[in-house]
């Protein structure tokens, strides 16, 4: 039994497509519906069964003898969150709660960390996931979201230096995602959703004045791949960077969704908020070297290339919308 939580959501609905596709056939999704349309994120799937999160604790409590791996993806992914309490029980307490019950009962633990913990980076030697308790403590999150997944990061390293820990247990530090199915994380869309909208109803991009601000864009599917991997990898253990290793500009974002679009994009920059840009990470370039070493050597998807499949394949055909 393979259990995901934050299945509803972005990367897990995608992973839940993913497992189904591969021929898993015992997929537990833990999460909440809400009153929007999250069910649809999911609606195409035959073999998984739902649990509200309120039931988690008992069924994983019951079921941990035949559990294989749990991957944990559920957590409060909002960088403008203010409610640091909401944060610290969700993204802290729950993910050590799942780690703690994964090491007892020597089931694989997959989570999800971020590249926010890197804070304010200039180059990518900025971005080396090296999970050395030294050089976490070096790191400075810009905000609670990115604080709480170092905290959880330094929390699971320490306790494995300590403790003889013998299941897999693995962080995956995801860049800027952006794919299918995030269409309900409203102004957390990637901006290639964000662009996309923008071109149809204004026909123009509206980018921040960031100085020439770059990321690294990572297509959904390659987050998703690295995921079912690890799962079938699992003598593979650390916290590992999953990105696209090249750091690409806002402006090449807009160019790619115009041109996919048909469009001579224009584009108009706007003033920066001071409450984002006292948090905002002007650039960002995952180090891929230490996920390739371990194995994982599968080309990522070229922003070209994941912005041309996903405005083509489901943002311009509704009826292909959801995975």
């Amino acid at each position: 039994m393979i259990v995901v939580t934050g299945a509803t959501g972005f990367i897990g609905s995608n992973l839940l497509a993913e497992l189904e596709n591969r021929g898993y056939n015992d997929i537990v999704a833990i999460d909440s519906f809400g009153t929007g349309d999250k069910w649809k994120n999911v609606a195409k799937r035959s073999s998984v069964r739902f649990i509200f999160p309120e039931q988690a604790e008992l069924f994983l409590n019951t079921n941990r003898d035949i559990i294989s791996s749990i991957i944990h993806l559920g957590a409060i992914s909002s960088t403008t969150e203010r409610n640091v309490d909401l944060i610290a029980k969700t993204n802290i307490q729950l993910t050590m709660w799942l780690y703690d019950l994964c090491k007892e009962n020597q089931i694989s633990f997959i989570y999800a960390s971020s590249a926010a913990t890197y804070g304010q980076g200039k180059n990518e030697r900025d971005f080396i996931d090296d999970e050395s308790l030294a050089c976490l403590s070096n790191l400075k999150p810009l905000n609670p979201y990115g604080w709480s997944k170092l905290c959880v990061d330094k929390l699971i390293v320490a306790d494995k230096l300590k403790n003889d820990v013998q299941n897999q247990v693995v962080g995956l530090r995801f860049f800027n995602v952006y794919g299918p199915n995030e269409y309900h994380k409203g102004g957390q869309m990637s901006v290639v959703a964000s662009f996309y909208e923008q071109y149809q109803t204004d026909g123009v991009a509206k980018l921040f004045k960031s100085n020439g601000a770059r990321r690294d864009f990572v297509y959904v599917d390659d987050c998703v791949d690295v995921i079912v991997w690890m799962i079938e990898h699992p003598k593979c253990n650390g916290l590992f960077n999953v990105g696209t290793g090249e750091a690409t500009s806002y402006e090449q974002v807009a160019h790619c969704v115009s041109e996919a679009m048909g469009l001579d994009g224009a584009i108009e920059y706007i003033d920066m908020p001071q409450e984002i840009a006292n948090q905002y990470q002007f650039y960002t370039q995952a180090q891929m070297g230490k996920l390739n070493a371990a194995g994982y050597v599968r080309r990522m998807t070229s922003v070209s290339e994941g912005i041309s499949k996903y405005v083509n394949t489901y943002l311009k055909n509704e009826n292909q919308k959801y995975k």
